[in-house]
């Protein structure tokens, strides 16, 4: 199987995926890693792995992922032969020229027990909501924010003295440990 990642920050969860790959525990290569950032350290981490990398134009937006170019970004995954494309950290919507592209294979890892607190800071929301626990979800993508069928999910108490940093941190734990198992798990699938 041939991944392309998209990524917006410093690609921790890219590094788990490398390490999985490294370790012979995930049966696939790196074909393609975009950031919509062009500084963005998950692009460095590709680089120091060997791993070819892009940037995603997105003519200025902040957050808005325009149409062309979620069509670039579809045109690149395409000719680097991805199979499978999973986000991690990617902080805009993906629609449908990459939906489309890419039916039921494109992956999405999420800091909390979706349906529970979809978007941006999910750990901070959940602290907020004073619930007893959160964790991880690795979902389908669909046209929604967070909203596609779920493949795993990962629980994390969340303690007494927790901060936003100290669960965010102990959600990441899980997070590099189920983005992996759950890549293998859509990989038999498809094999069988």
């Amino acid at each position: 199987m041939r991944i392309g990642i998209l990524g917006s920050g410093s690609g921790s969860n890219l590094q788990a995926i490398i390490d999985a790959i490294e370790a012979g525990t995930l049966d696939a290569t790196l074909a393609l890693v975009l950031s919509d950032v062009p500084d963005a350290f998950i692009l460095e981490r590709a680089r120091r792995h060997g791993i070819p990398t892009g940037v995603i134009d997105c003519h200025g937006f902040k957050t808005k992922f325009p149409l062309e170019s979620q069509f670039q970004t579809a045109a690149d995954l395409k000719s680097a032969d991805c199979d499978l494309i999973c986000l991690a950290g990617f902080m805009r919507l993906v629609k449908d020229p990459l939906l489309k592209a890419f039916p039921q294979s494109i992956l999405n890892i999420h800091p909390s027990l979706l349906p529970a607190f979809p978007g941006i800071a999910a750990w901070r929301q959940a602290l907020d909501a004073g619930v007893s626990e959160t964790g991880c979800t690795v979902h389908h993508v669909d046209a929604g924010m967070d909203t596609g069928p779920i493949l795993l999910q990962a629980k994390v108490p969340i303690l007494a003295d927790d901060t936003a940093e100290s669960l965010h941190a102990r959600i990441q734990v899980e997070e590099h440990r189920l983005y992996p198992e759950a890549i293998r798990l859509l990989l038999k699938q498809r094999v069988h």
